[in-house]
């Protein structure tokens, strides 16, 4: 790895004065399990690494109102053994105990993987189906931005070259809804992510959220299938048949984006992607449903 200067500030305000000074040369280090990989292998070099971990508070966790905050420099393990967070949104530990592998979960940071916004995560997929969004510092101030509006491309977010994310907010579901997340992959990072929120109402699906990750650049909400099977009877979705649940499948694959890499071909993802539609929808109606 080639040399560089490591700087550790003590709080926000000091941490966005460095990033304002130091420009395009320096990178936010918390984990580093993304960051020091990819420079070890030669495929990114800064200067300057300013490390947030010396920041106090940022991996903090907790719950206000119903409303949960996670700080960036929560690892994912942290996460996965939290109370709070098990009590608030259990299928948010849940998810995070599947993240990589355990060296991966006790050094990497929530914060650090939306950051990188490594096309084959998690994180964003699951998050966008609980509606988060994210708190970023920056020398006008701070700002928030739905997790949909923060990642805009594969390794690109929005928050600039002198902003950080100071917190991720995560509202609990409407209650009464039953979620899962449902993952595919052979290699170390998944091939496929997908969310499913449902809401039934005498016996008709009254509210539904579809998202998928690890397919496209960035998550997707899949807003067509959502509508398809929205008003359902919810046994008639538990028949792999169903013809509601075969258009949903059909359009979330039309709108995938997906493309040729060691995951797969494009084709055999979509065929994945319309496969998983039903088996998230009938998962997610078989789970447990949210409490008051």
């Amino acid at each position: 790895m080639k040399p560089f200067r490591l700087h550790e500030p003590t709080t926000i305000e000091e941490t966005v004065g460095l990033l304002s000074k130091l420009g395009e040369s320096a990178k936010l280090y918390a984990g580093g399990t993304e960051l020091l990989l990819a420079m070890k292998s030669g495929f990114l070099h800064y200067a300057d690494l300013v490390n947030v971990k010396t920041v106090a508070g940022l991996d903090a966790i907790s719950v206000s109102g119903n409303t949960l905050s996670i700080g960036p420099n929560a690892t994912h393990s942290s996460i996965e053994r939290s109370d709070v967070v098990r009590d608030h949104s259990p299928l948010i530990a849940e998810v995070e105990h599947r993240v990589a592998n355990v060296r991966v979960r006790n050094v990497g940071t929530l914060g650090g993987n939306l950051c990188f916004a490594e096309p084959h995560s998690d994180p964003g997929a699951l998050l966008l189906l609980f509606d988060a969004e994210v708190e970023i510092a920056g020398p006008g101030g701070r700002r928030h931005v739905a997790i949909s509006d923060m990642l805009v491309g594969a390794y690109e977010t929005a928050i600039a070259p002198d902003e950080m994310l100071v917190s991720v907010s995560v509202p609990g579901l409407p209650t009464g809804m039953r979620a899962t997340y449902e993952k595919f992959g052979y290699h170390h990072r998944p091939t496929l992510g997908m969310g499913a929120a449902v809401l039934v109402s005498d016996g008709v699906v009254s509210d539904i959220r579809l998202t998928l990750g690890s397919v496209p650049p960035t998550p997707l909400r899949l807003s067509a299938s959502e509508a398809v099977l929205k008003g359902e009877r919810a046994d008639a979705l538990a028949d792999e048949s169903n013809s509601a649940i075969t258009e949903a499948g059909r359009l979330a694959a039309d709108v995938c984006d997906a493309v040729d890499d060691l995951h797969g071909s494009a084709e055999y993802k979509r065929h994945l992607v319309e496969v998983f539609v039903g088996r998230a929808v009938r998962a997610a109606l078989a789970a447990e449903r949210v409490e008051a």
